[in-house]
């Protein structure tokens, strides 16, 4: 049965599982099975060979329960095979190899034979694991539904003082993952299980595996400490580290021996009752720590199903948006908020007191939508007592009718002028005092907003205001896996030269955010280009260790007025917003940054007649191609 209920949370990471550790002899895997599930496990992790085995012709392979036994329910949904641990594929001797590289395939064939969703590989013995690999690699070419989980330490050794002489070997388990999942191409049925166990790395070097597939935390029982009660705990970094993963869709599994002796029931009494699981108590404790978590909020509720899902962006000069896709951005009334804050300071400032009586402000709203800003100015200008009249300029045909329909709703005859047109055409009546405009995309200039307010400007006063009054993009490197497979799905090179709109959640972030460009407005200068290029330079976080890069992270942030202000960037996003999700800009080719390399990269905004596009590229520490030269896979439209 699941951990608990949480609400919101329909993920894998509600079910937990337990190690078998000792075969079960005489096809008693069901009775193991049976006892765990009735102890309020889902799954068990067990054996399929019996680990004394070695091939032999015409030996039957020893298994430990048939598809006789257990039927294939039972197989696929509470069992995950164990692969067996003495089989080393990189081993000197050529005997053991070729048993092991048979055992491994003939293991995998009965697993796949019995439906199983994923079996768990034994961690290599060397560093240097390429046989082991190789014969992985050759397997998961033929597999369809089965993952494999490769085992591993979760673990880095830090140098200590007099070790840096010595240059002793430091244990990274990620690199040992790394070095393996090149060798099999980075394929999407290869994951991993981490072997938690009393000691942890630093909190930097734990944050890696966040951008990694890994499926399994496998507590071992020496990893728990004892509360006064004499119960199972974990340390508070423990916790914090399951409940990450609880949040990641990883699943806990319990291993090991009991160390704790808890009676379930009082002595004394007598009780009919099934005898509880040696490891209950460890996951009574895994379930509390489960529950004790705060439900979903709803904002993430409502874009759970948006996690790690490559969308395109919007292209809004060259399509016309549906009335469902205005709708889902009216609902954010947090952006709205600060529009009205923004445009409510700007008419203090534009209109004193004195003169609110014989002023009348001229606000033009420029990509007016089905009119959320013509509101939003309106309330403005009601809650400052300024008089304003407002035109809403809007290209959509479709929307403009909704406008009109809006205006008559509301009464704003009087006081609002739909223009149908686009911003940069239309021929102004009079010169505005107030320009407003939505046009901000996830990285703040990729939907053009430079080009339309340059070409909107004109109708502004010398000291008309803009709102926004600037944006500036943001990237970081991070680690994505996931989003790297599913570009790499499609096989080609365009799907890795565009920049996806994403829900970023199976990620690690490798370096804090860095400015790449900004854009100010209204901007009066005779030379002004919306060309942009940058040279960023990355230095990734202490005590991580090595990673991997698998492209950028783009966000924005933007000053509508003043102090007021609107965006995504992490570190000052505007909370409970969710009208953008960050941008993600692909590498064909993933990074692997050594331990105290910095990352270097090149972005370029690129204008043409007809089009604006984007160019990256990484130098430091080894050289990509340049992604997306002159907008062959990926540009916006003018």
């Amino acid at each position: 049965m699941p951990l608990g209920q949480r609400a919101g949370d329909k993920s894998d990471s509600r079910y937990c599982g337990v190690e078998v550790l000792d075969f079960p002899a005489g096809e008693g895997l069901p009775a193991v099975l049976n006892h765990s599930l009735a102890s309020a496990f889902d799954f068990i992790l067990a054996p399929l060979v019996d680990p004394n085995y070695r091939p032999t012709p015409g030996a039957v392979l020893p298994v430990s329960a048939s598809d006789l036994v257990l039927g294939p329910a039972q197989w696929s949904n509470h069992v995950v095979g164990k692969i067996s641990e003495w089989i080393d594929l990189d081993a000197e001797d050529e005997r053991l190899r070729l048993d092991s590289e048979l055992t491994l395939k003939q293991e995998i064939a009965w697993a796949s034979h019995l439906s199983l969703q994923a079996c768990v590989l034994p961690a290599p013995r060397k560093s240097s694991c390429g046989n082991y690999a190789r014969v992985v690699n050759q397997i998961l070419q033929g597999l369809t539904n089965m993952h494999l989980w490769l085992r591993l330490p979760l673990e880095k050794s830090e140098p200590m003082d007099d070790d840096l002489d010595n240059k002793s070997e430091i244990v990274d388990s990620w690199e040992l993952w790394n070095s393996f999942r090149l060798l099999c191409d980075h394929s999407s049925q290869l994951c991993v299980a981490l072997d938690i166990s009393s000691t942890l790395p630093s909190i930097n070097s734990l944050g890696r595996w966040f951008g990694e597939p890994v499926r399994a935390a496998i507590l071992q029982t020496n990893a728990f400490l004892t509360n006064a009660k004499g119960y199972p705990c974990l340390s508070k970094r423990h916790q914090k580290l399951l409940t990450a993963f609880f949040n990641h869709s990883i699943q806990a599994i319990i291993s090991g021996r009991s160390n704790h002796k808890v009676s379930p029931v009082p002595e004394g009494v007598l009780s009919d009752a099934p005898v509880r699981h040696a490891l209950s108590p460890y996951l009574d404790y895994v379930a509390y720590l489960y529950q004790r978590m705060d439900p979903l909020p709803e904002q993430e509720r409502f874009e759970i199903n948006y996690r790690d899902f490559l969308q395109s962006p919007l292209q809004p000069l060259m399509d016309n948006l549906e009335a469902q896709t205005y709708e889902t951005f009216e609902k954010d009334v947090v952006k709205y908020t600060q529009y009205q804050r923004a445009v409510a300071k700007a008419l203090v400032d534009r209109v004193p007191d004195d003169a609110v009586s014989t002023t009348r402000t001229v606000l033009m709203v420029v990509g007016a939508g089905r009119g959320p800003l013509v509101r939003a100015s309106l309330q403005a200008a009601e809650e400052t007592g300024r008089k304003l009249k407002v035109y809403a300029v809007e290209k959509n045909p479709n929307a403009v009718i909704t406008l009109h329909s809006l205006i008559k709703l509301e009464g704003w005859e009087s006081l609002v002028t739909v223009i149908s047109s686009d911003m940069r055409c239309w021929d102004a009546p009079e010169k505005a005092d107030i320009l407003v405009s939505e046009l901000l995309g996830s990285f703040g200039d990729n939907e053009l907003s430079p080009e339309c307010l340059d070409g909107a400007q004109r109708f502004l006063k010398p000291d008309g205001i803009s709102i926004p009054s600037s944006y500036t993009s943001f990237i970081q490197p991070i680690t994505a896996s996931k989003l790297h497979n599913d570009i790499k799905a499609h096989k080609d090179i365009a799907h890795f030269e565009t920049a996806y709109v994403v829900k970023l959640h199976r990620i690690a972030t490798l370096a804090p955010t860095q400015q790449v460009f900004t854009f100010t407005h209204p901007n009066f200068s005779a030379n002004a280009s919306n060309q942009r290029y940058t040279k960023l330079q990355f230095e990734m976080l202490p005590d991580m260790g090595s990673c991997l890069v698998h492209g950028f992270a783009g966000y924005f942030d933007s000053v509508l007025y003043k102090d007021v202000h609107l965006g995504i960037e992490p570190n000052t996003a505007t909370p409970n917003m969710f009208s953008w999700f960050p941008i993600f800009f692909p590498l064909r080719k993933p990074i692997y940054v050594p331990d105290g390399s910095p990352i270097e990269v090149h972005f370029w905004r690129c204008c043409a007649p007809t089009k604006v596009w984007y160019e990256w590229a990484v130098t430091t520490p080894t050289p990509s191609p340049i992604h997306n030269s002159n907008g062959r896979s990926y540009w916006v439209g003018l």
